[in-house]
């Protein structure tokens, strides 16, 4: 199976080019990356252009600064794989996990695999209160989805291209994770759940997601499990 790999990037320059090498090492054979640079004032722009043409490689600009559901949604119509997931540009994931991930989908087990940061057994302690929001948050939305989680908000959820490429993708920000969470939901996705690694960036180090996105968050619930709910892909047509 081929994998698509969209790498959001906002002022990475110092780790961009680690984590593309490190995606292409990632043991999965076939693989497309599609790194969209939402408007860096940091000299990631530059960096991107400068590296060699090659044909894994698709390198999109935004104008302005729009956020990451805005750079997932740019890729979006672009992916050509069989299996999309998304990959931050930072360090805090690791593209080794891509092929346990990737199994569930290959045995026709799964249609999405989300990775899970903290219910493996041994992790790198994160901050109190970026723990308990994000369990506040997966609480929610698990209550509102129906769903039984213990981490919604990870960046690593692999999806099926079938099924990504149907949903109409609306939020800018953070907001992305609970919005394709619902929507995966109502469209009646198996969805398997894994323990990954994961490393937390602190905030002097650039981690951009705050407060405010928690709170925005608990709004992006809301609308999409109950005010703006994805039309459901029939079964058969979603899994043939």
């Amino acid at each position: 199976m081929k994998l698509s790999v969209i790498i959001p990037v906002f002022n990475e320059v110092a780790t961009v080019a680690t984590v593309i090498a490190q995606v292409r090492q990632c043991g999965v054979p076939e693989l497309e990356i599609l790194v969209v640079d939402d408007c860096s004032q940091d000299g990631t722009g530059p960096l991107l252009d400068a590296m060699p043409p090659s044909p894994d490689l698709v390198v999109i600009h935004h104008p302005k600064n729009q956020g990451k559901g805005a750079a997932i949604r740019t890729a979006q119509a672009r992916v050509t794989g069989d299996v999309v997931i998304i990959q931050d540009a930072d360090l805090e994931y690791s593209p080794r996990e891509f092929p346990r991930m990737l199994r569930f989908i290959e045995e026709g087990r799964a249609d999405a695999v989300f990775g899970s940061r903290y219910s493996s057994p041994a992790h790198l302690v994160d901050s109190f209160w970026h723990r308990k929001g994000n369990q506040w948050l997966t609480s929610f939305s698990n209550l509102c989805a129906n769903l039984s989680l213990t981490d919604m908000e990870t960046c690593y959820k692999m999806i099926r291209r079938d099924f990504f490429q149907r949903f109409t993708l609306e939020c800018n920000r953070f907001g992305f994770e609970p919005e394709i969470t619902a929507k995966l939901a109502q469209a009646q996705a198996r969805i398997f759940e894994i323990p990954i690694d994961y490393v937390p960036r602190p905030y002097d180090q650039g981690k951009k997601i705050g407060w405010r996105d928690g709170v925005a968050a608990l709004w992006h619930i809301l609308k999409y499990n109950f005010f703006c709910r994805q039309k459901q892909i029939p079964q058969q047509e979603s899994r043939s």
